[in-house]
């Protein structure tokens, strides 16, 4: 298996869709996705939709007031390292002044949903996608910029979070936790998968970028602990059920995310090889969720929707989520996992 399926799917983004795309989440971490790929190859053939998305923004202020709305700071970032352009800055300096100065509801964490309409609703909650839509770019930015304080915040938050949704015994993570209320929700234990995907794909993240902070020793235990609960609950097909362990649908967004966890943390030594047959398995399984067209349209499948924490019936809440393909951010995982399995390939470490 080579780079080729990551590669089509890629074009078929920046030939098939607008760059003029929603400022989220999603969107926010596939151009993070498409940006790594690029300087993979040492190509430039994705900069062009990036840029597009940039300018469109440069032209339409974007609200900067929650996690989602602070994930495409990748993008823009992104666009302005590699074109020098400074109306580019000024967006990236939008993110960074979220993510600095928003108040925070518990510790150091802020609250997932900000001033958005669902936020003005929903209880003031952490919610585990902040792990990757608020910590990673944070972590890269101060990596890549020296800035101390960023790189702070990026350190602390994983500790914070597992402290608030890491199951003290299973080692898998909630969805939420409502800071007034002092507990995780949903209350039983349904692990969603997606969720533990952006745990296991977010810390080698900002592992990657911390250096030997203090809090280096409880990251990487949490992430490891997490990795070995997680590859239990695999599915025989290779997949994962959106909600680990429990009769629900596989679901390839969360699967891929695993991958590229794992393929992750081996390749920099956080956990062992042994845990690269999981990895295997699981990028087989998302491999197997990949359409290929005649006319270079390519279908991600069983990627579930966007999905919220809800108090009541939670189960139906993730069983029932429906499941949409060609989701942003379910292409972004997939390109990350191949990305990080074509480098292992390379060391002869996977075949």
């Amino acid at each position: 298996m080579s780079l080729d399926q990551a590669i089509k799917l890629a074009d078929y983004v920046v030939n098939f869709k607008s760059p003029e795309m929603r400022w989220t989440w999603g969107q926010g971490i596939m151009g993070a996705a498409l940006n790594d790929l690029d300087l993979y190859l040492g190509s430039e053939k994705y900069l062009p939709f990036l840029q597009g998305f940039c300018d469109y923004y440069v032209k339409h202020e974007p609200k900067v007031d929650s996690s989602d709305t602070a994930a495409p700071g990748f993008i823009t970032y992104a666009v302005y390292t590699r074109t020098g352009k400074s109306e580019y800055k000024a967006l990236t300096d939008k993110v960074l002044d979220y993510i600095k100065n928003e108040p925070r509801i518990y510790k150091d964490a802020v609250n997932h949903m900000g001033g958005n309409i669902l936020g003005k609703f929903y209880p003031k909650s952490i919610w585990v996608d902040s792990l990757m839509m608020f910590s990673v770019f944070p972590a890269l930015y101060a990596a890549k910029e020296g800035d101390g304080d960023l790189l702070e915040i990026a350190a602390k938050q994983p500790a914070l979070f597992a402290d608030c949704l890491m199951d003290k015994d299973d080692h898998l993570w909630y969805h939420s936790f409502w800071v007034k209320k002092q507990h995780h929700y949903p209350k039983r234990k349904y692990y969603w998968a997606r969720g533990n995907g952006w745990v296991v794909s977010a810390i080698p993240k900002i592992l990657d970028c911390i250096g030997d902070h203090p809090e280096r020793e409880r990251i990487l235990q949490a992430y490891r602990q997490t990795v070995d609960a997680v590859v239990k609950k695999q599915h025989p097909s290779g997949g994962f059920n959106t909600l680990l362990g429990r009769r629900t649908y596989l679901e390839s967004s969360a699967t891929a995310l695993i991958a590229d966890g794992i393929y992750h943390g081996v390749r920099m030594g956080y956990i062992g090889e042994e845990y690269l047959p999981y990895a295997e398995k699981a990028y087989a399984f998302v491999l197997s969720c990949l359409k290929f067209k005649k006319n270079g349209k390519v279908v991600m499948t069983k990627i579930s929707g966007p999905t919220i924490p809800v108090p009541v019936v939670p189960y139906i809440g993730y069983a029932w989520v429906v499941k949409t393909p060609n989701m942003f951010y379910g292409i972004a995982s997939f390109l990350w996992a191949a990305i990080e399995r074509d480098k292992l390939l390379k060391e002869g470490k996977v075949k």
